[in-house]
């Protein structure tokens, strides 16, 4: 068995409504200090993979959104991808892109990528900065596929909502760059993890992330 991707430490809290559900890598004993139960969590190559573009660029109206791109050995799948209702498919979508940023950033070892920070403001900016920095810093990078599924948005004032969503990080793992070597581990309920995502509209109709939490091991979202 393979070792599961490290859930994402932030360092900013997340509001109550929303202390549920962000995206992006998980699972698991790195060996770097990562653990299950809750987690504050924010906001995600190295060369030498092929890439594949994401549905990037048509998510939500206005400004045209950045083009994604993950490696080969890197896919996402988001259930559902659309609510039925203009605003929180806007929000899905965004959201789903700011997870593929994260990846993406992560897989080309840049803290640095225009399309993080794209999706992100404020303390998730500065968290995911710091992330996919952690990760360049130890030698890393990812590889697998993880399902993001259960998802929901709550609209809240004018502007702003949260949505909660499961990941299943039983298929993600994380790589040695320079070795290729894949980290090995069993598959355990920490493999699943729920998270928790705030989110704001700005000027240009993005909705950005701007804080986010997460419960390795949650109950909610075991198979």
């Amino acid at each position: 068995m393979k070792r599961r991707r490290p859930v994402l430490l932030a360092a900013a809290a997340m509001t109550a409504a929303a202390v549920v559900s962000l995206s992006a890598c998980g699972g698991g004993d790195d060996g770097g200090g990562s653990k299950s139960g809750d987690e504050k969590i924010e906001g995600a190559g190295q060369g030498g993979e092929e890439e594949s573009p994401s549905p990037s660029g048509s998510t939500g109206p206005g400004v045209e959104r950045p083009k994604v791109e993950l490696p080969g050995d890197v896919s996402n799948t988001f259930t559902p991808e659309e609510a039925g209702d203009p605003v929180q498919d806007a929000i899905l979508g965004d959201n789903a892109e700011f997870v593929r940023s994260l990846d993406a950033a992560i897989a080309a070892g840049d803290p640095e990528l225009p399309a993080l920070a794209f999706y992100t403001e404020g303390e998730a900016a500065a968290s995911a900065h710091q992330w996919v920095k952690s990760f360049k810093d130890k030698g890393l990078t990812i590889t697998g596929t993880t399902r993001y599924y259960d998802r929901k948005v709550k609209l809240g004032a004018k502007g702003t909502a949260s949505l909660t969503y499961c990941a299943d990080e039983s298929k993600a793992f994380t790589k040695d760059i320079k070795t290729k070597k894949v980290k090995e581990t069993k598959v355990t309920k920490d493999s699943y993890v729920v998270y928790g995502a705030q989110v704001e509209k700005n000027k240009h109709g993005v909705w950005e992330l701007i804080k986010m939490s997460s419960t390795r091991g949650a109950a909610v979202c075991q198979p």
